[in-house]
């Protein structure tokens, strides 16, 4: 049980941290290659094809020695006798091999560039897909700068590695294989030179390997932080602005970004360690071979063209290795990244689906909350032990001061969360037992946020029902009271209404929230302080549009304002997650509680 926590550590939002143990690198790593694996599979005929292309390259890049040798040691001599053929034939397929290298490397490119870019797409596809599937609890802990930074710099990462390294990296495998065994052909004795030298090669990898993922973790975790600071700074600029939070701003970024220099330099350091390590290792093992060639060349031991094929082959052996070097560099830091990808992917939805739900065709708007348990976490209990029944077509009104449990009972009811305890029913079938988007049709949720999408106005109301017509669209603006407004607008309910609605005020907003509820038409309907942020006249038209979309629809309305609470049929007043107080607004007015001090503060309010 206790391995199981340490691997659940690991994942998605707990997979912050860049210190990790020995265990824990063999379950990331297994779970990246896991990850990868998924991505590759679909395009298995396409990898194949590129394989066989890299392979054909690699041939005709370890041809040309091959060519060279034999013109030292037979071509030259013929042609001294006379005979031209044998130079020439070596001649014409050392360029043929050259032109068959070029038109090889010029198709495994644009393969492995199409590759590339359809397992990228996928990726960018799967992390969108999935985060908005997870639960409203993951969002709530993992920022949407996170986000942000899986889908642009960690992936940015993969794609440096799948679009150049890859190339490299296969290229280098296959020319560092196969030009041992035409090393070990040539001549055996300084094959094993050579080989021996990699014995310290192999040292200095495995080294350079933890020293570099546990760098590149640390350079995910930085820029995941810069971005979350970016997106935070610019979505919240008009209070950055106003309160002159400019300098305080560039203070924290110069330290996070400072944290990110830092852990990427220390990365580059291990690379550039490691690759000087290898360059002085190949230089080493150079001097030794032409050193101990020529002495087998004078003994007679071998000849002059294949110690001259040995040196070109030995270049061609070690540029492998320091190319690989450089891929090491991007496998590292793409490693890292997918292992951040990956634990996003594996997070799964805390509000689950069912296996075998329960299609409620349609709802009468029967709500039931049964002896319902909440805590966000074991130290945070919310709501002790809840119980509430409102009938069908009832409008329910809940106050009380903050942290009373209003909002929890808002999202249990919109089934973003799940109670710990207990059950929330709509006629009679538990939540849990309803597909998501079945539920959906028959409970909607209006937050104070009203929050708009980029595009027209007749996109954003067209939410509640895609498949609505125009006709339908425009009968829902009308019905909430849009008309008129919409009409003074240059392309009237066709006008962009710009990022986050920014061209219309907190009341329009609003009742474009309410006509997109309108052409939904849910059988309950849930308002969490929905007018809070409205003044005096933009409350009254949402006042007037709440009395319509409300009509004959089950409502549970969580309100700081008591205008909104003199529209419902029953008052809850809420403390410490239970009721204190339930009735009519009259009949909790006349029994001088908590309701009653709470209307007679808002009546001395309006006076004032």
């Amino acid at each position: 049980m206790a391995e199981q926590q340490r691997v659940g550590d690991w994942r998605g939002v707990g997979n912050e941290d860049s210190d990790v143990d020995s265990t824990g690198n063999l379950v990331l790593a297994a779970r990246s290659r896991r990850l990868l694996a998924s991505l590759v599979r679909p395009y298995k005929k396409q990898a194949l094809l590129a394989l066989v292309v890299i392979i054909v390259d690699n041939l005709a890049f370890v041809a040309g020695p091959l060519f060279i040798a034999y013109a030292l040691d037979n071509g030259i001599s013929a042609a001294q006798d006379g005979r031209w053929m044998p130079l020439v034939w070596t001649v014409l397929g050392y360029i043929g091999f050259g032109v068959l290298g070029a038109i090889t490397t010029y198709t495994f490119l644009i393969v492995s560039g199409r590759l590339s870019q359809s397992i990228l797409f996928d990726l960018r596809k799967r992390v969108f897909v999935h985060a908005q599937q997870l639960s409203l609890s993951f969002h709530e802990k993992y920022t949407s700068g996170r986000l942000i930074s899986r889908l642009t710099s960690d992936v940015e990462s993969l794609q440096t590695l799948l679009e150049s390294a890859l190339n490299d990296a296969l290229s280098a495998v296959l020319s560092i294989v196969t030009i041992a065994v035409i090393l070990v052909y040539l001549d055996m004795p300084l094959a094993l030179v050579v080989l021996a030298g990699f014995v310290p090669l192999v040292l200095v990898t495995r080294w350079s390997q933890r020293k570099q993922r546990t760098g590149y973790r640390r350079t995910r975790v930085a820029i995941a932080k810069v971005v979350v600071h970016f997106v935070e700074s610019m979505g919240g600029i008009r209070a950055v602005q106003v309160f002159r939070r400019e300098q305080r701003n560039d203070a924290i970024l110069e330290v996070e970004d400072s944290e990110y220099r830092d852990a990427t330099t220390s990365a580059l350091r291990g690379m550039a360690s490691y690759t000087g390590i290898v360059r002085w290792i190949g230089n080493l093992t150079l001097v030794i071979i032409v050193v101990f060639g020529s002495y087998r060349v004078i003994n007679g031991h071998m000849d002059i063209g294949v110690l001259a094929a040995y040196v070109l082959y030995l270049r061609r052996f070690y540029g492998p290795l320091d190319e690989l070097a450089q891929v090491f560099n991007s496998y590292q830091s793409a490693a890292a990244a997918l292992e951040k990808i990956s634990g996003v992917l594996e997070e799964e939805p805390s509000v689950q689906s069912p296996k075998d739900p329960v299609l409620l065709r349609s709802a009468q708007g029967d709500i039931d909350f049964g002896h319902v348990r909440f805590a966000y976490n074991t130290d945070r209990v919310v709501l002790p032990e809840f119980s509430l029944h409102v009938p069908a077509g009832q409008v329910v009104a809940m106050v009380g001061a903050t942290g009373a449990g209003k909002s929890t009972l808002a999202k249990l009811l919109a089934r973003f969360y799940d109670p710990t305890e207990g059950t929330v029913s709509l006629d009679g079938v538990d939540l849990r037992r309803l597909d998501d988007e079945n539920m959906r049709e028959h409970i909607v949720m209006v937050t104070q946020e009203s929050f708009l999408f980029s595009g027209s106005v007749a996109d954003n109301i067209r939410l509640g029902r895609p498949t609505a017509t125009d006709e339908d669209v425009r009968a829902a603006a009308d019905a909430v009271g849009l008309t008129e407004f919409i009409a003074t607008l240059p392309d009237g309910i066709d006008t962009d209404v710009r990022k986050r609605g920014g061209r219309l005020s907190s009341g329009q907003r609003q009742l474009v929230a309410f006509a997109r509820v309108f052409l939904a038409a849910p059988a309950v309907i849930v308002l969490d302080e929905a007018t809070s942020s409205l003044d005096i006249p933009s409350e009254r038209l949402v006042q007037r549009a709440l009395e319509t979309i409300l009509r004959g629809r089950t409502a549970l309305i969580i309100a700081h304002r008591l205008s909104t609470v003199a529209i419902a049929d029953r008052v809850l007043v809420m403390d410490n997650g239970n009721i204190v107080e339930d009735g009519t607004p009259d009949q909790l007015i006349a029994r001088h509680g908590r309701f009653a001090e709470l209307h007679d503060a808002w009546e001395t309010s309006l006076v004032q």
